[in-house]
Formats: structure tokens, C-alpha cells, sequence
């Protein structure tokens, strides 16, 4: 005869799967704070033992005064560390009122080229201001690509299917260690099951450079352009392989562009030896490292192909 249901321990009430995420929540959980800031709201966690906490740029844009609120009761001030709209993500540090905040939970990042399809994946966060909203499912898909808000393509993405609320941006998701495997970012409102998360280790390295440059510093050329075909006899007359390009639309006075001698209506492209297929491609390659460096960029102008030498300046 079974025993009776109110004789039953804890661990008989919870399978492998719920033994796993409770463990999960329980290591994480302490960590993740609700920001309020301003007119907006969202989530974010701690990420160093003295107070570095990650969220989602969205979320604190144009904040004033921002706080967040720990599981523990404690509401802390927080201050602006570095902010990359592009990525979506933003640093804050918390301080206490003696701007000490004192001994603070913190979560670990995982390396995200590990995570697998099929993995159980973990949000929390405070959807709709709920403290500490805990939601779980597996990730779906690596590698997807997102548009930030400021229009640039965010790459490796992960999607899963831990359902995500208004709210839960900026909060973690993690892993079945209670490692942070991604940075929630968006849902596809109605749609089902299509939650997507910034990978882990692009948001470790965001943040590194945060912290110490307070933004993310990348290249330009100078000039407004759209990605355009290339027609295939032009394409074939110069033995490229390129099937498209980023047709060079004004060139702003003064940049590098100008300087190099871009004219409106080149088509670019390579740069340093690889193809420019669009616009996404060529952001790309416009990185921190190319900054003050001589840059060979091979463009079709009128029929013609030519080789143009560029030093891309620092982005403002």
C-alpha cells in the first residue's frame, strides 16, 4: 500500500528536473535585482563580489536616478559604469548609503560556445515589477541574430524557450549550475516560446570594456550607405566575388572617407582582404583594433575597380 501523500518527504515531491532548477534558483537567485530607473523598469544581476551588476541598456536609457532592489530587502543606489547601446547592455555599480553596500551574491558567467541545444536554460527576473519571477524551459537555437534598437545587428544569439515577460530584460539566464549562459534581452510579442538572450561571453567582454572605457569603442569611415547588387557582369568583368556590396550614398566632409577619396556612388566591397556583402558586415570589421590603422578597402566605381587606402577615426 502507498504511503499516504501527506507522509511524503520534500525530495519525493520534486523529480530530477525540479531538484535541479530549485538548486539552480537558489544559488542564483540572491543575485538578481528589480532597477527601477526613472520611467523604466527591468531586471539585472550582480556579476562581482563588490558590486558590478549587468543589464540591458534599454533599460536605464536616459535614467536619472536609478536603484535596484535585492531578494534580501535591501534597495540600493546604483551609478552608471558604461552604457553600449548596440549591444544593449549597461555596467552599473550598487553602493550602499555609506557607499559600502557590503558583502554582495554574484553570479558567474559560463562559456557560452559550450551551451548546447536541448540545455535547460533558467530566466529570472522581475516581470511586470513581480520580485524574483522564475521561469525555465531549454535553449532552442545558437546563433541567432537580432536588431538592436539602434538598428545594428546583434550576433550570437541564444533563443529559448523560458517564457519572458516586460521586465525580465536584463535579467540572467542560467544554466543548470547556476552559471549566467545569456543576458534576456527581447521576446517576439505574439509569438510563443521565442525568448532571446545576449551570449554570455559577449556580454562578459562588453562588460570588461565597460568597466574600463566606460563604452565600447569601434571604428568609422565617414560616410551614409546602403547594402546594393552587384550586377553579375560587373562582378565577372573584375573577378570578384562579390554578389553584393554597400553602395556609398554621401560622404561626410571632413571623415576619413574623404580623405581616402570616396565618392557617392562607390561600391565597396572588400575591406582588409574581406568581402563587405552589406551594410552588417562592414560594422563588423570597423572594430576598436582598425582605429588610426591604414586599411586597404577595394570599391567598383563607374565600371571600374580600385583600390583605396582608409584610416578609420574613433567613433563620438
Amino acid at each position: 500500500m502507498p504511503a499516504r501523500p501527506d507522509a511524503w518527504s520534500d525530495a519525493d515531491l520534486l523529480d530530477d528536473f525540479s531538484r535541479t532548477v530549485v538548486s539552480a534558483v537558489d544559488v542564483a537567485g540572491p543575485a538578481v535585482g528589480r532597477i527601477e530607473a526613472g520611467r523604466g523598469q527591468g531586471s539585472g544581476f550582480l556579476f562581482t563580489p563588490d558590486g558590478f551588476l549587468l543589464t540591458n541598456s534599454h533599460v536605464i536609457r536616459g535614467a536619472g536616478r536609478i536603484t535596484v532592489a535585492l531578494p534580501d530587502g535591501r534597495t540600493l543606489a546604483a551609478d552608471l559604469v558604461g552604457d553600449d547601446p548596440h549591444t544593449d547592455l549597461a555596467v552599473l555599480r550598487v553602493t550602499g548609503r555609506d557607499g559600502d553596500a557590503g558583502p554582495l551574491p554574484w553570479i558567474a558567467f559560463a562559456d557560452s560556445r559550450a551551451v548546447r541545444v536541448g540545455q535547460i536554460a533558467i530566466a529570472i527576473g522581475t516581470p511586470h515589477g513581480l520580485q524574483h519571477s522564475v521561469t525555465s524551459g531549454v535553449v532552442s537555437a545558437l546563433g541567432r541574430s537580432l536588431r538592436s534598437r539602434t538598428g545594428r545587428l546583434m550576433d550570437d544569439i541564444l533563443q529559448s524557450d523560458a517564457a519572458l515577460n516586460p521586465g525580465n530584460s536584463g535579467g540572467p539566464l542560467i544554466d543548470s549550475r547556476a552559471r549566467a549562459i545569456g543576458v534576456n534581452t527581447a521576446i517576439i510579442l505574439g509569438a510563443q516560446g521565442l525568448s532571446f538572450s545576449i551570449a554570455s561571453n559577449t556580454a562578459r567582454y562588453v562588460a570588461a570594456r565597460l568597466m574600463r572605457d566606460g563604452r565600447i569603442r569601434r571604428s568609422v569611415i565617414g560616410f551614409a550607405g546602403q547594402t546594393v547588387t552587384v550586377p553579375a557582369a560587373l562582378a565577372r568583368a573584375h573577378q570578384v566575388a562579390a554578389a553584393a556590396g554597400v553602395q556609398v550614398a554621401a560622404v561626410e566632409p571632413g571623415s576619413p572617407a574623404e580623405t581616402a577619396g570616396f565618392r557617392e556612388g562607390d561600391i565597396i566591397i572588400a575591406m582588409a582582404g574581406s568581402l563587405v556583402p552589406g551594410i552588417d558586415e562592414l560594422h563588423k570589421l570597423l572594430t576598436e583594433e582598425r582605429i588610426g590603422v591604414p586599411t586597404p578597402v577595394v570599391v567598383l566605381r563607374r565600371g571600374a575597380r580600385r583600390q583605396l587606402t582608409v584610416v578609420p577615426a574613433e567613433a563620438k
